[in-house]
């Protein structure tokens, strides 16, 4: 017997990417044996509601969009002990890109259909669901500026994003306390807390994060020239930044983050808290249909 899903999309999603590619889904998911439902919804809210149907129904809930929509439907399906689905229909798309999802449709419905169910863990920030990396500080500007423009277009959104940013940037001062260790403080760029190990599409921020190890990893980017910072960004595409002496990368399951002046921390591309925030991880929380 074949997979039952919910394919659950948002047309909106990738500027419009996944209302394109929504055809070329439908026929492949048949191809491939596939019983499925479609369901369209431009509002979180609506997508968890139709998560937690399918979760209820027994089905797969996936999610053709981009991390957005996946990390919001992420939390419900854990806590129904729903199964998540992955078609990549975003601009980054980093999850897939995590899980070894192929980018291309008709190979993301066969590792769909032939996949198996893999236990992953699931961030929180102060209990909001995340399911990539949450980052506050310069990358708080960077993600503003890119969730507004119209001018770029797919991956380079977020690189202008962070171009943009750095013209108006000056340091700031955060505190972390890691698994309840005393309060640390560093002054710079930005702070993460890393579920994935890449973000904006095809940033490898923790290169060696892991979904399933029960921790995040923290990355702290500390003050340096902003020639030095620029002449390092293109290198976070490779994950090699991390040899800068100004990047510090540590692991803990909680950490209570805080900073001199006010963030929005940004997971998944989308706005989640306002600092202080406390970001941890749940193990194994929530189950997902990864290619064999």
């Amino acid at each position: 017997m074949g997979l039952a899903a919910s394919l659950i999309v948002n047309p909106s999603a990738g500027n419009g990417r996944a209302a394109r590619v929504l055809p070329q889904a439908q026929a492949a998911l048949t191809k491939h044996g596939v019983d499925f439902h479609v369901e369209r919804t431009d509002d979180l809210d609506h997508a968890r509601e139709l998560a937690a149907a399918a979760a209820h129904a027994g089905e797969v809930a996936v999610a053709l969009s981009g991390d957005g929509l996946i990390g919001a439907i992420a939390g419900v399906l854990a806590d129904a002990e729903g199964v998540l689905g992955v078609l990549p229909g975003g601009r980054g798309n980093d999850f897939a890109r995590a899980l070894g999802i192929p980018f291309e449709i008709d190979a993301a419905c066969r590792a769909l259909a032939e996949g198996r169910e893999r236990p992953i863990d699931l961030g929180e920030v102060d209990g909001r669901p995340f399911i990539g990396i949450a980052s506050a500080g310069f990358d708080s500007e960077a993600n503003r500026v890119a969730n507004q423009t119209r001018l770029v277009k797919g991956n380079l959104v977020y690189a202008y994003g962070a171009l943009r940013a750095l013209a108006g940037w000056r340091p700031a001062r955060f505190t972390l306390e890691l698994d309840g260790r005393p309060p640390a403080s560093f002054t710079g760029y930005s702070f993460a807390a890393a579920n994935s190990p890449a973000y904006g599409g095809g940033m490898f921020l923790a290169p060696d994060a892991r979904l399933d190890d029960g921790q995040l990893d923290m990355v702290c980017t500390g003050s340096g020239p902003r020639g030095r910072f620029l002449l390092n960004l293109p290198r976070v595409f490779s994950g090699r930044h991390v040899e800068s002496p100004s990047v510090r990368i540590e692991r803990a399951r909680q950490v209570r983050v805080s900073s001199d002046r006010p963030f929005t921390m940004y997971a998944d591309g989308d706005p989640i808290g306002e600092l202080p925030v406390t970001v941890r991880a749940r193990e194994r929380a929530l189950k997902v249909i990864a290619p064999p």
